[in-house]
């Protein structure tokens, strides 16, 4: 076949061209398809190989009598699924099984189902076709390891999160935002990003209470002096608990969570003795099947046990503060968010390494400040491996945030249509994923946890993915930096023109603060970084002048009469108009905080995830700034 390399790339879902954000179209260079070929575990290194493996792939198809998955609607018969007279058995997710014959299948309930078909088998996602319409409410954002001001210091803990959540109630606030709390890396105390986690289904440790009085600390959290610290005293902790002879509530959890908690807790045992990242191992233990493996884990029962006692301290407390908010009047109580990926090296790839794309990362494709793109240190499902799972991978991911909360984010669900892959040496491509089942899973799991879905939809969003978003129920994001009218000259777009179905804000974690935008604060930063050059920073600048005028004249058509358009408040009113059925209040433009908690792209440069608030957890609900969102929200009846 000519070309083999390029059909098979194709039917792998590598995409062969795009359109970047700065309007340049690119193409899929051959090493590219060579390299994310050999990610997915499809290896092409030949026009041979590469023919052979396409033929494979094409017999494949040919042989199944059945598609590699459908999604159906719960108590709803499935028709034209099964070939015409041929004999069928359903295995139920709960175990019940049934046969059948023809091709009409029975109606079924919620969840993740096997249809056979002699050796065809086809995962049945069933699902609610649309995730109910959220109240028209309110919330606010606020970082976890923020929430000790410098007098206070320390690392914020589970505590603090449910005394902030009671005191934001007690102001009207229908949820409180967090960046995510999945599990980290205890034994590299420079892995601290919420967005670089090492296993997404399991929780951060980090900020599981010890109970010990902090000391004042500096303006921004020192992770390097602060986990360690907080480790200790948790070991400390472990060792009391050890010796007044445990907690039933440990045991019925620990059973509950089976055979997937002893994985990561030996991971992280592991982890104690060979360092953070399993890729730097010794091989043998590199591989959890491995025999060496096995005789390690007999040698560190108490370092397992220590490590799944954290994971239930770490349950005990998000669920508590989750309930401890909806209590003092929160109704959906935490906000949580997932991470668009995982560390290469995290537990997470130990444990189930073919569900990921190894030798490739997520990121972004070029655009006007990163002229080749973003590689962001992800590992990213394998398209191919989560159907083979039948989707468990996502569904699992997905049920661990949905029983913490009332409603969760999902970070770049464009990568639910095509996820950008950068593989190693080479430049980065669009993979085509199974969109269809992918939303059907999340609204399976909302479904069943009763959990509000928003989906991160900001960039370079593949043509038709709002219109699925918004048919699936699933909320859209909407900025009020980004919303604009058509035009050569700026102006933004009233509030009463945005979608119902969608969070507003004025910005995001990645983006400026109020304060931060209309001084152009990300602008000077970079230029004083070297990122940009300083005659792009001043023409940046310039127009940022202009922007910022163009929002003053939108707000002063919303603000009440004899508030200041430029003023934060102004900004609140036509954030709390907008006609988005959830309103998200920045704490950070609150509190009139100028840098912005991440800049994307940096590292050690800037001081990402590390500055802390001038307000502490049990003065949120308190401050008079805070209160003063919440009067302004509760005047456009939220």
């Amino acid at each position: 076949m000519a070309d083999a390399l390029s059909a098979l790339a194709v039917r792998a879902g590598i995409v062969p061209s795009y359109t970047d954000q700065t309007g340049r179209r690119r193409r899929t260079g051959r090493a590219t398809m060579r390299a994310l070929l050999a990610a997915m575990g499809l290896p092409a290194a030949t026009e041979a190989e590469a023919a052979d493996r396409l033929h494979a792939l094409e017999a494949e198809a040919t042989a199944g009598r059945l598609p590699a998955w459908a999604v159906g609607v719960p108590d709803e018969p499935l028709r034209n699924l099964v070939p015409t007279g041929a004999d069928w058995s359903l295995q139920l997710e709960d175990g019940a099984a049934c046969e059948g014959w023809g091709d009409t299948l029975p109606g079924l309930p919620l969840g993740l189902h096997a249809l056979r078909v002699g050796p065809s088998v086809c995962t049945l996602i069933v699902a609610p076709r649309r995730l109910p319409e959220p109240p028209r409410c309110w919330g606010l954002m606020a970082p976890l390891h923020a929430m000790r001001p410098a007098e206070i210091g320390g690392l914020a803990d589970y505590e603090d999160l449910a005394v902030a959540g009671e005191g934001l109630a007690r102001q009207g606030a229908a949820f409180l935002g967090l960046n995510p709390i999945h599990a980290g890396f205890f034994n590299d105390p420079g892995g601290f990003s919420p967005y670089t986690p090492s296993h997404r289904r399991r929780l951060s440790v980090f900020h599981v209470a010890e109970g010990q009085t902090a000391s004042a600390g500096g303006a921004t959290v020192d992770y390097a002096t602060e986990i360690p610290k907080r480790r200790a005293a948790l070991q400390r902790a472990f060792a009391a608990f050890q010796e007044a002879g445990g907690d039933p509530g440990f045991s019925e959890f620990r059973k509950a969570e089976g055979a997937a908690l002893d994985r990561f807790a030996l991971h992280q045992a592991l982890s104690d003795q060979y360092g953070a990242y399993w890729t730097e191992w010794p091989a043998a233990l590199q591989d959890p099947t491995s025999a060496e493996v096995a005789q390690a884990q007999a040698g560190l029962r108490d370092a397992v046990t220590f490590h799944a006692w954290l994971q239930w301290r770490a349950h005990e407390g998000l669920q508590t503060a989750n309930n401890r908010a909806k209590a003092a009047g929160m109704g959906l109580g935490l906000y949580l968010d997932l991470a668009v990926g995982t560390h290469p090296a995290g537990a997470e790839t130990w444990e189930d390494r073919e569900s990921f794309a190894i030798g490739a990362s997520l990121g972004a494709p070029p655009d006007a400040f990163a002229a080749d793109g973003q590689s962001w240190g992800l590992a990213p499902f394998n398209p191919h491996a989560l159907i083979a799972k039948g989707f468990r991978p996502l569904a699992e991911t997905l049920r661990c945030q949905m029983a913490l909360s009332g409603a969760v984010r999902i970070d770049h669900i464009l990568g639910f249509d095509r996820a950008f892959w950068v593989p190693e040496g080479a430049a980065g491509a669009y993979v085509q994923m199974p969109r269809e089942a992918m939303l059907a899973v999340v609204r399976l799991e909302a479904a069943r946890a009763g959990a509000i879905v928003v989906g991160e939809d900001l960039g370079n969003v593949p043509r038709g993915l709002r219109a699925r978003l918004a048919a699936s129920g699933i909320l859209s994001c909407r900025l009020q930096l980004f919303e604009r009218l058509p035009g050569d000259a700026p102006a933004f777009r009233p509030p009463e023109t945005f979608g119902r179905r969608s969070i507003a804000s004025f910005s995001t974690h990645d983006l400026p603060t109020w304060k931060g935008w209309r001084q152009g604060h990300e602008v000077t930063t970079r230029r004083d970084l070297g990122h940009i050059m300083p005659g792009f920073a001043e023409e940046e600048l310039d127009r940022r002048k202009v922007e910022v005028a163009a929002f003053d004249a939108m707000t002063a058509k919303v603000a009440p009469e004899g508030t200041d358009p430029a003023s934060v408040d102004a900004m609140h009113h036509a954030l709390g108009a907008t006609r988005s059925a959830l309103a998200m209040v920045q704490v950070e433009c609150a509190l009139d905080i100028v840098p912005q908690p991440n800049l994307p792209g940096t590292t050690t440069e800037y001081p990402n995830w590390r500055q802390r608030l001038p307000v502490g957890a049990a003065d949120l609900g308190n401050d008079p700034r805070i209160a003063r969102a919440a009067r302004i929200m509760a005047a456009h009846k939220r």
